[in-house]
Order: C-alpha cells, then sequence, then structure tokens
C-alpha cells in the first residue's frame, strides 16, 4: 500500500515532533503494510506556510536516509485553498512554495471550512485547464461540502479526485465523519484512502484496518484500488486506472 496523505516531516506543522518520532511512525506504517509515504506537511495554512521546498525536500531526504530501505519516502504538500493559490500554482514547476505529490501533476488541497461551492469548482476547473489534477483531502471533513455527495460529484466531473482518511472509514473519528465517508464510497466518489497521521498514537498510520473494512463491505478490488492502485498511479504521474 501507499500512504498518499501523512504529516512525518519532523517539526514542521503539528505533525511528528522529532526524527524519532518520524522514524517511528513510518516503521509502523511499514509493519502494516504500506511499501511507500508521501510527506505532507500543511502548506499556506496559519502558522504552517512552509514555502521552503528545498528545505522540506531536505527533511524528507534525512528521513528516507535514517529509515534506508525499509521504507520509501515522497515529498508532497498538504495544500490550504486561498484566494492566492492559483496564481502560486502558476509558478510551478520552476518556482512557487507549493509542493505536488511526489513531484507529479496531483495537487493535495485541503478546501478551506469557511470556503464556498462556487470558488471550489472555480478552483477545480481551472487547475484541471492548467493540466493540473487536485485531489480533494478529506471531504468528510469540509463542513459544507461532507453533506452534498452531489457538490464532490461535480467536482469530481470537473477533473478533482478524492481521499478520505482511513479512520473515518473505521469509526475511529466517529458516527458522523463514518457515515459521510461510508456515503461517498457508496457513491464511487472516492479514489485514495490515506491516514493523514500525525502521530504514533491519537493518529497514526496504517491503512490496513480501513483496507480490511473496505474489502468486506466494497470488495477486495474496491480496497486494492484505493490504497495500492491509484496511488501508484500518482506516484508514477500517470492517469488513474479505469475501474473495471
Amino acid at each position: 500500500m501507499i500512504d498518499l496523505h501523512c504529516h512525518i516531516l519532523p517539526g514542521v506543522d503539528d505533525g511528528a515532533r522529532s526524527f524519532a518520532e518520524a522514524a517511528a511512525m513510518c516503521r509502523l506504517a511499514a509493519e502494516d503494510g504500506c511499501e511507500a509515504m508521501v510527506a505532507t506537511p500543511h502548506q499556506r495554512r496559519g502558522e504552517w506556510w512552509n514555502a521552503d521546498r528545498q528545505a522540506l525536500a531536505a527533511l524528507a531526504d534525512e528521513l528516507q536516509e535514517q529509515l534506508g530501505s525499509e521504507l520509501r519516502v515522497h515529498l508532497g504538500g498538504e495544500i490550504h485553498v486561498d484566494s492566492e493559490l492559483l496564481a502560486e500554482v502558476e509558478k510551478l514547476p520552476a518556482g512557487g512554495g507549493v509542493l505536488p505529490l511526489a513531484g507529479s501533476r496531483y495537487l493535495l488541497i485541503e478546501l478551506d471550512s469557511n470556503g464556498t461551492p462556487r470558488d471550489a469548482i472555480h478552483l477545480v476547473h481551472e487547475l484541471a485547464v492548467a493540466g493540473w489534477r487536485p485531489i480533494v483531502a478529506h471531504p468528510e471533513f469540509i463542513p459544507w461540502l461532507a453533506p452534498d455527495p452531489g457538490l464532490l460529484a461535480r467536482l469530481v466531473s470537473l477533473g478533482a479526485t478524492a481521499q478520505v482518511t482511513a479512520m473515518s472509514v473505521t469509526g475511529d473519528f466517529g458516527r458522523r465523519p463514518q457515515a459521510d465517508t461510508h456515503a461517498l464510497l457508496d457513491a464511487g466518489l472516492v479514489h485514495f484512502v490515506a491516514s493523514d497521521s500525525h502521530n504514533t498514537r491519537r493518529r497514526p498510520p496504517g491503512l490496513r484496518r480501513a483496507f480490511d473494512f473496505i474489502a468486506g463491505r466494497w470488495g477486495a478490488d474496491v480496497a486494492r484500488r484505493l490504497t495500492i492502485d491509484n496511488p501508484r498511479a500518482v506516484i508514477a504521474d500517470h492517469p488513474l486506472p479505469e475501474a473495471v
């Protein structure tokens, strides 16, 4: 499995606080069946601007050196959406502070809790027209998006994909996020499951429990697609494989 959303870079946001904790998170993920993780520090969000791509890359390289061959670490960002984001993305690949996932054309975007459907539709359309592949992070936690699968379907029709959180699938965050996540799975609007892990205890890494839950309810092919096949396409910078 490949985890596309996790906060394993030490000391840059509310995730891992040290290299020791970061390495422990990665080893837990590896023991749980992950072969790779994309470190996605918060970007453009409050105090966690994280615009120095070289500094983030150096942290990812050092973490990889500590892990050796245990698990592959890629670099990306969880990019908070604001009114200036499109202008920042236009600077890529040579400039700008935002990080696509593993150097691909996929962007993991975090919609603002005070955003609007109109703004989201405009953003996804503009990103897709420019050749980017936006991934909507944890739609089950966006208050104006979670109750409306039709809106997410509209974003998907415009070129977006959606990533839900493993602990939302399994119910660890409560009934409401789980119900909203299951509704999206029922509607075929989920393309990725990731851990969004922040530490080793309260929000740990690992996708196996979510994989098993999805396999039991929606089938092993769906579980494999959301945790293996689609994430692998992102790392390779390929379009997502067609669902059979």
